[in-house]
């Protein structure tokens, strides 16, 4: 299922900018342009947001092989509630602003643009469409794990079996686990981890496009950084999702790949089309306002019910007020930063 939906993805992205070309319903505004001054900038964002998003992305999945950085430690649910608050602030300060700008735009004519909010529209039909795939992928890799196989737990051995329910008995903790429900969490998991890379992934390609399409150095400037920033924190809360979801090496590489490099690719393909891209024409507006509440609804929806809420109302967060106060700091502190961002990108 998720091959099926990254190659209708990657489709669209091959066709995106045929559709943005030449058609210009609104007066570019006046600003100072040097084109090859401005590719210099370009060559450096991509190298840059390339590094940043790596090495974010990377460091919940080296950190897993250290002990105290692993996802039952406690420090890992305050670094993930960091990463959390940049994926809600991205949403909620970046995303869903942009989308209102270009759907409000003079440039669109007034009718219906004008006259329907559609970008909180779009991003609520998304968020419930996030829930739908969310549920029905759930249910579909529940029924598929089952029917194949239960999950393998190391040196755990089955000691009994109570009303449908297998138990394995764990050395470590002389305790009772339902393999049932390891095995459902997992797939949880993985389920979270991958519809979260989509919603982080649509809106990376409309930034690398608007910032390669840019023939301005003091618009390219200033987002270099911000961008950089911008997807290491990113890669960092998308990471660690990757981590829990206990993919094999060679998909968790893959993942975070894809991931870091979306924005770089995004911007190649800004740059290849600058001279007939016109970011002020309606159809431009309209499919970067569109994905970009449709993606504001993917990520604020994964951030307040898949990882906020997941982690701060289990057993683990609410017997634990330390661990609850540091989390919570730490979740201020990741949208704190995100949202500072916003100031120049």
């Amino acid at each position: 299922m998720d091959k099926r939906l990254r190659l209708l993805f990657i489709l669209f992205i091959i066709r995106l900018p045929t559709l943005v070309l030449g058609e210009c319903a609104c007066d570019e505004e006046d600003e100072d342009r040097d084109r090859d001054k401005a590719l210099r900038y370009k060559i450096a964002a991509i190298a840059s947001i390339l590094v940043g998003g790596t090495i974010g992305v990377c460091i919940p999945i080296i950190g897993k092989k250290i002990p105290a950085l692993q996802p039952e430690k406690n420090v890992f649910f305050v670094i993930k509630a960091f990463a959390a608050g940049v994926i809600l602030a991205t949403g909620f300060i970046h995303v869903l602003p942009d989308a209102f700008e270009s759907l409000t735009s003079p440039c669109l004519s007034e009718n219906p643009w004008a006259n329907f909010p559609f970008t909180g529209f779009v991003a609520m039909l998304s968020a419930i469409g996030t829930l739908m795939v969310d549920s029905l992928s759930t249910s579909y890799y529940t029924r598929s794990h089952l029917k194949n196989s239960l999950p393998v737990l190391g040196d755990e051995e089955k000691v009994g079996e109570h009303e449908g329910q297998v138990y394995v008995h764990t050395h470590a903790t002389h305790g009772h686990t339902s393999a049932d429900e390891v095995g459902s969490d997992l797939i949880r998991h993985r389920v979270i981890s991958q519809v979260l890379e989509l919603g982080i992934v649509a809106h990376s390609v409309i930034i690398g496009i608007s910032l390669g399409a840019s023939e301005s150095p003091q618009t390219i400037k200033p987002l270099v950084a911000a961008l950089t920033f911008h997807q290491f924190f990113e890669g960092m809360g998308l990471g660690s999702c990757i981590v829990q979801a206990k993919f094999k090496s060679r998909a968790a590489t893959i993942m975070g790949l894809f991931f870091s490099l979306t924005t770089p690719v995004g911007i190649g393909i800004g740059i290849g089309i600058s001279q007939v891209y016109d970011e002020n024409s309606s159809t431009a507006l309209i499919i970067e306002g569109i994905f970009n509440a449709a993606s504001a609804g993917i990520l604020i929806y994964m951030a307040l019910v898949d990882l906020l809420a997941a982690d701060f109302m289990s057993p683990k967060m609410q017997t634990n007020e330390m661990l609850k106060v540091m989390a919570n700091i730490s979740l201020l502190l990741g949208a704190g930063c995100m949202s500072l961002i916003a100031k120049w990108a």
